[in-house]
Formats: C-alpha cells, structure tokens, sequence
C-alpha cells in the first residue's frame, strides 16, 4: 500500500531554498519514491527541475545551484492518479504572463474525469494525465481577480482529497481540502523563513520549527509581509486514519499526536484485545516497530528483533533477474535463527491488503526456527478500496472483502489472527472518532465516489481526445 505524495514549500529570501527542499524531501521520501521535483521563482521567473528516481537519484549539485531564487516547492510522487511516467512529475508549470504559477499535489480529485472534459472543451490543454493539471487549469479557467480567490474558485468544485502548494512568481500557498483528508502543516525558520510540508518531521530535519496545522477548507498565502489566511468553516472532517497507522513518519505530530504513541497505543490495545501465550513479540519493521513495542509492553512478552530489514530497499532502477525476484521478502527481511528457534512469536503488523506479503513473511519465520506464529493488525480489516490518493486495491483484491478471518489465518499460515478493532484504533489514536475517514474499514465515504475508479482513466480520456499527452 503506498500514499500518493509529499509536498513542502518555502519562502525564505535569505535561504538556501533549493537545498533546504531537497533535505526536506529527503525526510519526505517514504510518501513518494516514483519521482521527485522542486520548482522555485526569483520574482521575475519560475523554473522547475523534475525526474523519475528517488530525491537522491534526482539532484545533484550541479541542479540545485540551478534552482536560485526566495520561493520553492518541492514534491515526492507515487502515482495514484496517471501512470508512473516522466510526463507526470511534479511540480508543474501553467498558465503564461502574470498567471504563471507552479502546483505540487498531495490526493486524489475523484471528479477529475468530468472536470477535465469540461475544461478540454474549453480549450485548455494537458501535457500530463494527472488530475493535478485538472487543478491547475481550473484555477486559470476562474474569472476572479487574486489568487486566492482563484483558488477558492477551484476549490468549490473540486471533490477530493488534496493538499497543495502553490507558488506565483511572488507568493506561496498552501490549501488543504475541506474534509481535511491529507496533512500540512506551516513551520518557520528563524524570524524570515516560512515553510509548509506534508509532515512535521520535514520540519525538524531542515531545522524548522512547526507552527500549526492548516485547517481544514483553509489556504495561506505567504509573502514578504508574512501570513495571511483563507478560512471557510467546514462542519465535516475525514482525516485519512492511514496518516496514524502507516503513512505518516512516527517522528511526526499530527492534531497534537506524536505518530509513535499512536502506534504504541495500537501494540497495547492489540494485547488487551487478543493476548495469547509466546515467548516473543516481533514488530515488522519498520512501520509496526512501536506497536510491537506497545504489545510487548501491555502484554509482559518481551520484544525481540527477529527479523532485520535491509534499509536499502528504496525503489531502483536496476531491474532482478527472475531468480532474485522469486526470493521475494528474502530481499527486504533476513530471519534471525538463533533467536527465533523454537519460538512462539507474536507477529505485529500495520495492516493486511491483499494479502501478498504477509504469507512470505509467516513463512520466512517458520524456516527461521519459530514454532508458531499470532500474527496481530493494528488496522481494523480492510474491506473497501481508497479514493482519496491510496493506492491500495480494488475491491475484489482485498483479502478481508473475500474472505473471513478464519479463513485469512488458515491463507497466511498463522497459529491465530486478530485484528485491532475500530473502538480500539480510535482509542489508541486518542483523539474523535468523527474527524476521521474509516472508509476503507466500513464503506461509509465521506462523499460521493465511483465505486470502480481506474487509475489511469484519465490518461484513457487524453488518448481518446488526442490531446498533447508527453
């Protein structure tokens, strides 16, 4: 399961600002690993730098020295909108004079198909196939005078989920939809610098520090005389509940929230609803490390590094032959026999999806010596597909859509399975159960959707329109 993408945006006129982004991107790197871009404005003109690969494998020394100016901002891509192509990186520029301006997107716009019919008939033009253009245009396509009025135009008929930044050649935004499903937050640095990221770790790794969250509905517009914002009152919040279990970097707050904490309180919840006799409890890391240390602490099983992760695993280009690839979770996991032998484990996990994954890792500790394996979710069983900028499964691929519990333990090969329910997540979460989207756990979206979306129908419309895709 993979998150859309990680946004960040800068103004700081005394700043290294294409540095600053890229080490801002860097601890942005688990949101997006398809492609990675900044784009920055000296006033006069706006430039972009973009490719395929990793923010390491994208810049150089030679780039960022290219990008000069006192406005940035930077995106880390995962395709869930638009096939994973160079066309398609971000940010991107439109528009042309004074309506020039560069977007980086965080979501998914489930009426990007009909808006961009719209706005083709209207006569704009697409080079990429991704619903952020959809934005873009329909931000140039308002008649409103300013900016942010432009961009409240878009907003009103945009239905989704999206956290931007938006850069003119002398002002930086930030929007977050009105349900709020995506993060983004506003930090500063030292008394001229004023930052907004995806997460709030972003911040602290280019010395930032954070200031607030933007509201839900909300814009800020960033310029030489500071902060203004935008506000409409919205009466509704979906905060994608992903952001706690699995997204999100547990270093970061998010509501007041450190993500670890959350996660810990996961661990415990997961050992006051399933205990079970073991003599060892194992998060997969790294994304279950605090649960597995939250049951291990609730239950009184002591914790144990069973499985060592090769911290290399990011996304490459060098193609395996047929013989690694069927090594399968062999490349990401290696067993540690001598502590595992004759064990039962308890196997903690963030959640389950298809189903894929989990069997190899089941049976990679059964070859390492362990006697039994309870494996243990922190999410609740996923039984709906995303929306909202996951990129997670249709319907028919989710193993708890098809199948019982019963019958997902016997699939996997575990000894027992429980799942953390959803008064047991919220309660780790600590925080409203109603500013929440548990669409994935329930089928209650928090707005209208397309219950069979295709990720690439946009790209399908393009072709069939012959518009000037790349």
């Amino acid at each position: 399961m993979h998150e859309a993408c990680g946004v960040f945006g800068i103004y700081a006129p005394d700043e290294d600002i294409a540095r600053l982004t890229f080490f801002a991107l860097f601890a942005l790197q688990h949101r997006g690993q398809e492609s990675a871009g900044i784009a920055t404005t000296d006033g006069k003109n706006l430039q972009v730098y973009a490719k395929m690969g990793l923010v390491s494998q994208v810049f150089d020394e030679e780039s960022l020295s290219q990008l000069t100016g006192n406005i940035a901002i930077g995106h880390n891509r995962y395709s869930t909108r638009g096939s994973s192509q160079s066309s398609n990186v971000q940010p991107i520029i439109v528009g042309n004079g004074s309506n020039t301006f560069a977007v980086a997107h965080n979501g998914n716009i489930t009426n990007a198909e009909p808006l961009y019919q719209e706005l083709a008939d209207l006569g704009y033009t697409f080079r990429t196939s991704t619903d952020t253009e959809v934005i873009a245009n329909l931000i140039l396509s308002s008649s409103e005078k300013d900016w942010p009025s432009k961009i409240r135009h878009a907003m009103r008929r945009l239905q989704g989920a999206y956290s931007m930044v938006i850069m003119t050649k002398d002002t930086l935004f930030g929007v977050r939809d009105p349900l709020g499903v995506r993060p983004l937050c506003l930090g500063t640095i030292n008394s001229n610098a004023l930052v907004l990221a995806s997460e709030s770790c972003a911040l602290d790794h280019i010395g930032a520090n954070f200031v607030r969250e933007i509201e839900p509905g909300e814009i800020v517009s960033i310029t030489e005389n500071g902060v203004e914002s935008y506000q409409e009152e919205t009466d509704k919040r979906a905060l994608c509940i992903f952001e706690y279990i699995y997204f999100s970097r547990p270093d970061s707050t998010i509501n007041g929230r450190l993500l670890y904490s959350a996660r810990q309180a996961m661990g415990e919840g997961l050992a006051e609803e399933y205990p079970v006799d073991a003599d060892l409890v194992i998060g997969v890391p790294d994304s279950a490390t605090a649960a597995g240390a939250g049951y291990a602490l609730r239950s009184g099983i002591p914790p144990a590094e069973g499985l060592i992760k090769n911290r290399y695993m990011g996304r490459t280009f060098i193609e395996p032959d047929q013989r690694i690839r069927d090594l399968g979770v062999k490349l990401k996991f290696n067993p540690l026999r001598s502590i595992l032998e004759g064990k039962r484990a308890v196997l903690v996990d963030d959640s389950i999806v298809r189903g894929t994954t989990t069997p190899q890792v089941i049976r990679l500790l059964k070859k390492g010596g362990v006697k039994e394996v309870h494996m243990r979710v922190c999410a609740p069983p996923i039984r709906y597909p995303c929306f909202f900028g996951v990129d997670m499964a249709t319907r028919w691929e989710l193993i708890a859509a098809q199948k019982t519990i019963p019958q997902i333990r016997d699939f996997i090969g575990a000894d027992s399975l429980g799942y953390l329910s959803i008064d047991g997540l919220i309660k780790a979460v600590a925080l409203p159960r109603d500013i929440f989207c548990l669409a994935c756990f329930t089928g209650e979206y928090p707005m209208p959707v397309q219950l069979e979306m295709d990720k690439l129908a946009l790209e399908t419309l393009a072709t069939s329109r012959q518009s000037p895709l790349t």
